[in-house]
């Protein structure tokens, strides 16, 4: 397993249902071990195995649901 950490810099979320909603897709992707999205600090940070997900999974998933994102 080759679990590594990212964090990401998400714009457009209003609401803590919009960090909620972040983070329902994102555990929906194989792979994704943790997610901690906050929009306090417009942050999403998902722990990943990368053998099945990619960080760019994560950037579609989250750009899916209309919000733009950035891997810091």
């Amino acid at each position: 397993m080759d679990t590594t950490t990212h964090v990401f810099q998400v714009g457009g979320m209003h609401c803590g249902s919009c960090a909620m909603l972040i983070d329902d897709a994102l555990e929906d992707l194989p792979g994704v071990r943790n997610t901690q999205t906050t929009m306090k600090h417009q942050r999403s940070t998902v722990e990943l195995d990368r053998t099945l997900t990619s960080t760019q999974d994560v950037i579609a998933a989250i750009e899916g649901l209309g919000y733009q994102v950035v891997e810091l």
